[in-house]
């Protein structure tokens, strides 16, 4: 019975995992994202192991901006599923990169999880408290 109690704050419980998680991602790709053209490139290389060896610095940019802009996204509930996949599809490839690196599951850990996580809240939505589309 006291167990049913957190059930009614389903949306808060949300809300305050979006907030955290997207404040974490935006302070995880900021300086990625004003780290310019060189932090870019070296940041892109990871999709090498993706089998994609051109244009490392466009990827780069993609990959910090979605962590910057997905994680602002994320913790406002706007776009809240395009950022949710973007957001797995870029901790796919880190998780590849790891493992390519020969980083082993410890060293993916971080990336698998957070792709488990987008991937949920992909399928759970942002909840009530959000920005509308």
């Amino acid at each position: 019975m006291a167990w049913r109690f957190p059930d009614k704050y389903r949306d808060e419980g949300l809300l305050l995992l979006r907030i955290g998680i997207g404040v974490m991602f935006v302070v995880h790709g900021l300086p990625k994202l004003i780290g310019g053209p060189a932090r870019w490139e070296q940041v892109g290389r990871a999709m090498v192991y993706l089998g994609v060896d051109f244009l490392p610095t466009f990827w780069g940019f993609c990959a910090a901006t979605t962590e910057t802009v997905g994680g602002l996204f994320l913790l406002l509930g706007l776009f809240f599923r395009p950022a949710c996949l973007l957001l797995a599809f870029t901790m796919t490839v880190a998780a590849n990169m790891h493992f390519g690196r020969g980083d082993g599951l410890l060293g993916a850990s971080h990336a698998i999880e957070s792709c488990i996580l987008f991937l949920s809240l992909f399928l759970i939505g942002p909840g009530s408290y959000r920005l509308r589309k």
